[in-house]
């Protein structure tokens, strides 16, 4: 693993620093933590990579201690807004500490939980999930990587957890010049798959081979909702993946559901899951298809359906392929409509960052528009609490969602 980093006091005996040019220092003063590198007026003693830094207005005014990321747009990261707060284990093990807390006094007793959520915890970059006594963390930014024994001795010491697996493997870490980084970096003995009890319904959990940290525990609350407006005869589940929503959607009395992703592996999965619960899989089609295809097949054989689920993978990661991204959500979003009955439900989701809610509002009020359906949003859905979103850091609520009901 990374060597044991320095604190940010000691890089050859002089302090780093960042200087921003003049009149650039606006966001950093309204708390929001990242530096671009077209703000940058001048970088001096040379930090290493995930190495702290001071940053400085064009004044010299202090603004706060960052991370240096000399590869990525986002060339530094703030963790620390107070001059006298360096960035240094025990701050960190402070902030590690507080996530925690909070989590276990707003979502008490919860086996299954985001314990980190990188910026909106003051951690940049950094994930952690837990499922009972297994956590998987994300070290997403090149700071976070420096500080990876730091973070996982804080998360053991606060959780007692007996292992930590590492599942730094995604796309972002090329923007940041990181390698993947995969593997268990405390405990011992093989990580297997687990499971985690969520309100009432039980759900397998692979961290070594499922996407992001082995389960979405950010649908958790709008898993809740579509179980609590189930109880209909026909639900499509698009992007299903390991089943989430098809078996809550079950649980709530749906009579059939349509359950439809790219991947046998995770349809397998939907599959175990659906039968963990003691709900009968006859009354699932599971279907291995490319959604976008499968969509108008189904258009073109007139089907129609009481309830939709649309939980798309990310379309697009940053801002600058949002336009792109909004072509995709806009299409699979008409479809979708067409194929409501009237009445009927639609909760459909973006996890893609670079699509802000109001952006994403607007492409679903055009895909009504050119479905030609009347359609009205009766619920704004987002992530749990475990899921916090800074005020000053509106990038963390990366998941929105909208129920909208046609007819």
């Amino acid at each position: 693993m990374n060597r044991p980093p320095r604190t940010p006091h000691q890089s050859g005996g002089t302090t780093p620093r960042l200087i921003l040019k003049a009149g650039r220092e606006r966001s950093l003063l309204r708390r929001h933590p990242w530096v671009f590198s077209g703000a940058i007026e001048r970088v001096e003693a040379a930090p290493e990579p995930g190495g702290s830094l001071a940053v400085h207005a064009a004044d010299n005014s202090f603004l706060g201690w960052a991370t240096y990321s000399p590869e990525s747009q986002i060339r530094a990261r703030v963790w620390s807004w107070h001059e006298a707060e360096p960035l240094n284990a025990e701050l960190i093990t402070a902030r590690v500490a507080g996530a925690v807390a909070r989590r276990e006094r707003l979502l008490p007793g919860m086996n299954a939980v985001r314990l980190l959520h990188g910026e909106a915890d003051g951690l940049p970059g950094c994930v952690c999930d837990r499922y009972g006594d297994l956590l998987v963390i994300q070290l997403l930014s090149t700071g976070a990587a420096r500080w990876r024994a730091a973070i996982v001795a804080a998360l053991v010491a606060c959780t007692g957890a007996t292992q930590v697996y590492e599942r730094s493997d995604a796309d972002v870490l090329a923007l940041e010049g990181l390698p993947i980084a995969q593997g268990l970096v405390h405990g011992e003995g093989q990580v297997l798959p687990g499971i985690v009890d969520e309100q009432g319904l039980r759900f397998t959990v692979d961290p070594v081979h499922g996407h992001k940290t082995g389960f979405y525990l950010d649908q958790r609350d709008n898993r809740a909702k579509v179980r609590a407006l189930a109880d209909v005869d026909e639900v499509l589940d698009c992007f299903c993946y390991t089943g989430g929503f098809t078996a809550s959607a079950l649980a709530g009395g749906a009579r059939h559901v349509t359950a439809i992703d790219a991947s046998a592996d995770a349809l397998a999965l939907a599959k175990t899951n659906v039968e963990l619960n003691g709900l009968s899989a006859e009354r699932v089609d599971f279907l291995d298809a490319d959604v976008f295809k499968h969509l108008r097949k189904l258009r073109d054989q007139g089907k129609a359906y009481d309830l939709i689920v649309m939980d798309p993978p990310k379309f697009a990661p940053t801002a600058a392929t949002a336009e792109r991204a909004a072509r995709g959500y806009k299409d699979i979003n008409l479809l979708a409509f067409k194929l409501l009955k009237p009445g009927g439900l639609l909760f459909t989701f973006s996890c893609s960052g670079g699509v802000n809610p109001d952006l994403f509002q607007k492409i679903i009020a055009g895909a009504a528009l050119d479905a030609g359906v009347d359609a009205r949003i009766v619920a704004h859905l987002n992530a749990g609490a475990d899921h916090p979103v800074a005020l000053a850091f509106p990038e963390s609520e990366y998941l929105k969602g909208l129920c909208c009901v046609v007819g």
